[in-house]
């Protein structure tokens, strides 16, 4: 497994060794001895796949303490954009972000610590894989509005489709003013 480094503190995209030949390939996606080793302390409790036809922009999202949840993310099909927007209000990089492309064909994964907002655009018809460190809990849910312009995230493209939900998210100066993190 390969940890690249992204500047920002517990965020990492990951490479995992692919064992292929005529047959097709195996590799381990997660495996927690190993994650542990490499200083990775994530309890995963939860897996959720979703499906995205290209165009769909889904984001961006997070869950409020004590509810807060790490991801490691992944796309089985397709292509996406992942975006990691820190809101850790006493983190260095807050308010800053980082971007991935997520490949089915390379099989990168995108860890994202709790204290992120999260989201991602389909480049592709894709299904996204992830797993998280805590439940799902509705009345945790919050989010920042995805093309909120003082956040400076190229998304890569226009006119994408965005929930009604998505759509009225609260913007990033918003966000500043709560207690979330």
């Amino acid at each position: 497994m390969k940890i690249i480094e992204t500047g920002f503190d517990g965020l990492y995209e990951l490479e995992p060794n692919i064992f292929g030949d005529k047959r097709g390939y195996f590799f381990e996606s997660y495996r927690r001895e190993l994650y542990q080793e490499l200083g990775i302390r994530e309890d995963f409790v939860q897996d959720n796949e979703s499906f995205s036809v290209k165009g769909t922009l889904r984001g961006l999202h997070f869950q409020k303490p004590p509810h807060a949840q790490a991801k490691l993310v992944r796309v089985i099909h397709g292509k996406v954009l992942d975006i990691a927007l820190d809101i850790r209000k006493d983190s260095p990089t807050y308010g800053k972000h980082h971007t991935v492309l997520l490949e089915a064909e390379r099989h990168n994964m995108f860890l994202i610590p709790a204290g992120f907002a999260h989201g991602f655009v389909a480049l592709e018809d894709s299904v996204f894989f992830y797993k998280c460190s805590n439940y799902y809990h509705k009345e945790s849910e919050g989010g920042i509005l995805w093309n909120d312009t003082s956040l400076g995230i190229d998304w890569g493209i226009s006119n994408p489709i965005v929930s009604e939900k998505d759509q009225v998210l609260p913007n990033f100066a918003a966000y500043k003013q709560s207690p979330a993190f």
